[in-house]
């Protein structure tokens, strides 16, 4: 009976437990299609029904453990690279990151000039009947009106409030913004057209001016192109997200719209030298950097633990003091480090009596940063190595004495290959990782140095990383589908070395 109660409640629980999270996730998904993201609606919706039929069925009971990690591995990384790969494909970058309706609606609030009389007008923002409406002020002729979306009010001085300049600040049916109204008048009034006459309209310039302006460019939805009213040019899609003129490509309205150009980001990396050049340079050196420094983080640990591994007094002592550098947190670590190297107060220049220009030079940059990540990393490779040098079986060893062996080729033939064995996956994550070492590049060096002045967006010290962040963020101009291309590379070449070497060490089988 106690049984039957207990099972009853747990499934109680368990039912509003799920109830609770398929009404968020729903919630979620009406807030997506809400704001058009069909995808994410999509996938939200998948999701709850999964979840129901999973928990509140019996349809499968390894469902039951496997749902939730399928479910944060589809969102958060096949999801992730999906969208990376789509957007690979796409004219993305700075000048053309939104929409083309968007697009469109942006040319026509750019596509005016002022009048060639040069009007401009001291102005008042208020209501007439609750529409905006704007009181115009010209001090030199005088000259007074209110200006609706529709039609433009002529006023006589002596009906008016002037303040001390002769600005008009008050009119007969004309309502100014109080204080709190300004708040949200920049929604209403920026972009908004007044009346002025027939052929041109007074746009704002702020708050407290407006200019007499004319339409330079007019949309045409049917031919789907803008004419340029004042010469008659017309300016057609090209197809890359940019309305441009037909004898004159370069000529192109802004700003543009993301467009598919399909393969062209993966071409530019191998046909444009602006882009192939730093490209192999920084690939290079990120190939590099990442062997490097596992071979010398590997070295040094390694050399630590077998000099640790034997019986020596205050052994725990050391041990403890070698793990400090790992337990402190890297962003501090590399912080403090950057402060140590620097040429004219840090800590290096001073002990060495030098002046060294540490990240102002190539090569010091390269070896600065060699020996942070160096102390970032040997503590953990210190760690793994003392762990699989106690599962080696002493016995091995022994034999390999009583053979004959000297304590060299013991550590050649028999200690260094059954380590190898064991730390190959792990040696291969620190490749991995490396290759990727955002954080030590961009805190310590920044990528750099580079020379700015010629343009240079790669620097001595960038990997892959740091390079492709460079090129979606860290210039005037952002390429966000370059970088996307060049990070798929970047997946791809660590997808690939990590593989072949797991295959090559045999590591995947031992598993088997």
């Amino acid at each position: 009976m106690s049984y039957l109660i207990r099972g009853k409640i747990a499934l109680f629980i368990k039912v509003i437990v799920v109830t609770l999270f398929v009404s968020i996730l729903l919630l979620l998904a009406q807030s997506a299609f809400a704001q058009k993201e069909y995808v994410i609606a999509t996938f939200l919706l998948i999701a709850v029904l999964l979840l129901s039929l999973t928990y509140l069925t019996k349809i499968s009971v390894p469902l039951k453990f496997f749902i939730p990690g399928i479910l944060l591995l589809t969102a958060f990384v096949v999801g992730p690279i999906l969208y990376t790969v789509a957007m690979s494909g796409f004219n993305y970058k700075t000048g053309n990151i939104i929409s083309k309706e968007e697009a469109i609606v942006q040319i026509k609030v750019r596509g005016i000039e002022p009048a060639p009389s040069g009007l401009t007008f001291d102005i008042k923002l208020g209501t007439v009947d609750g529409k905006p409406a704007i009181l115009a002020s010209d001090i030199n002729t005088p000259e007074y009106f209110i200006s609706t979306l529709e039609e433009r009010i002529p006023l006589v001085a002596s009906s008016l409030t002037l303040n001390e300049y002769g600005v008009a600040v008050e009119a007969p049916n004309f309502t100014p913004l109080t204080d709190s109204e300004f708040s949200t008048a920049d929604k209403l009034f920026t972009g908004t057209r007044f009346t002025f006459d027939d052929q041109y309209f007074i746009a704002l310039e702020g708050f407290e001016a407006g200019v007499v302006s004319q339409q330079i460019l007019e949309f045409v939805p049917e031919a789907d192109h803008f004419k340029n009213l004042v010469t008659g040019a017309i300016y057609t899609d090209n197809g890359r997200g940019n309305y441009a003129l037909a004898d004159d490509k370069s000529a192109i309205l802004e700003p543009g719209w993301r467009a598919p150009i399909w393969f062209e980001n993966y071409s530019n990396i191998v046909t444009d030298s602006r882009v192939r050049g730093p490209l192999i340079r920084v690939f290079i050196w990120t190939v590099v950097f990442a062997l490097l420094t596992v071979l010398t983080t590997f070295a040094l640990g390694l050399l630590l633990a077998l000099a640790l591994n034997k019986p020596i007094r205050g052994r725990r002592i050391y041990r403890s003091i070698l793990v400090l550098p790992y337990a402190m947190p890297s962003v501090m670590s590399i912080l403090i480090w950057g402060g140590m190297f620097n040429t004219e107060f840090g800590a290096i220049n001073a002990l060495l009596g030098t002046e060294i220009a540490w990240f102002s030079d190539p090569n010091f940059a390269r070896v600065a940063v060699i020996l942070v990540n160096l102390w970032l990393g040997f503590p953990y490779f210190y760690l793994i190595s003392s762990g699989s040098l106690q599962a080696i079986p002493s016995e091995l060893m022994e034999a390999a004495a009583i053979d004959g062996a000297n304590p060299r080729q013991i550590f050649r033939k028999i200690t260094l290959p059954l380590l190898l064995q064991i730390l190959s996956p792990l040696l291969i994550a620190s490749f991995a990782f490396n290759f990727n070492n955002f954080n030590l590049i961009y805190l310590l060096t920044g990528g750099g140095p580079r020379n700015e002045l010629d343009g240079e967006i790669a620097g001595a010290t960038d990997i892959l990383i740091s390079y492709t962040y460079k090129i979606a963020f860290g210039t005037g101009t952002q390429d966000l589908g370059l970088a996307s291309a060049i990070s798929l590379i970047i997946f791809l070449l660590v997808a690939s070395i990590s593989l072949y070497s797991l295959r090559k060490s045999k590591v995947l089988e031992t598993f088997a």
